[in-house]
């Protein structure tokens, strides 16, 4: 496995708040699988050049054209291990035998240099990230956590089976893992029914831009 360069070391130090400006978000985005939080994210962070998105750690080999620091920062067990015994992880999991997790590090370097942080998590991923924010108040004021899901069982279903990589019992598995996500849908800010890629994201900006006026993350200017 290729090293990779530690991800804390690329931690870049605070920047200076500019008058006037509101603090920057942590916006988690959850979804059953099929429920597009992909096509989501990453036609929010196309929109948005001021949000980056946090790169996750994995123990996994690097695929063909995959840059370490960039896709992902590439690990080896014992590395990843030690980070997680360390408490370094802001969430964590094991996928398919592979290792994945976001670095608190990440998350706050970004925050601290005053960009908007997106993080493509699970339902699981999302709880432990607001568990950690209870204990972290840079987290837990920057933090927003939005769950999409489709509006009925059956579209979830005709999305899962348009993408032609699973037989039926994985597509009736992952309904079912499914319908044990969607019901923890009230644990998040905000709930978003998927309708279609252009609405999803006008109304995934609107909660963002609303989310920046609000009081506790703005401040008006001095007269």
């Amino acid at each position: 496995m290729m090293q990779a360069q530690s991800p804390e070391s690329r931690v870049q130090s605070p920047a200076d708040k500019i008058a006037g400006s509101a603090s920057p978000l942590l916006i988690v985005i959850s979804a059953p699988s099929g429920g597009g939080k992909t096509t989501l994210c990453n036609q929010l962070l196309a929109a948005r050049p001021d949000m980056s998105r946090a790169i996750t750690c994995t123990t996994r080999e690097p695929r063909e054209g995959e840059q370490d620091g960039v896709d992902y920062y590439f690990l080896d067990a014992a590395s990843f291990l030690k980070r997680v015994q360390s408490g370094n992880f802001l969430e964590h999991a094991t996928v398919h035998g592979h290792s994945y997790g976001t670095l608190k590090s990440e998350v706050l370097s970004k925050l601290r240099l005053g960009k908007d942080v997106l993080l493509n998590v699970d339902v699981q991923g999302a709880s432990t990230v607001r568990q950690r924010a209870e204990s972290d108040p840079e987290i837990q004021r920057a933090l927003i956590s939005v769950f999409l899901t489709p509006p009925t069982m059956t579209i979830l279903e005709e999305r899962l089976r348009r993408r032609g990589t699973d037989n039926d019992a994985v597509i009736q598995k992952r309904l079912s893992v499914a319908r044990s996500e969607i019901a923890q849908w009230k644990n998040f800010d905000y709930l978003l029914i998927s309708r279609s890629v252009a609405e999803d994201l006008n109304r995934m900006q609107a909660i963002v831009e609303a989310e920046k006026m609000k009081a506790v993350r703005s401040q008006a200017p001095e007269f």
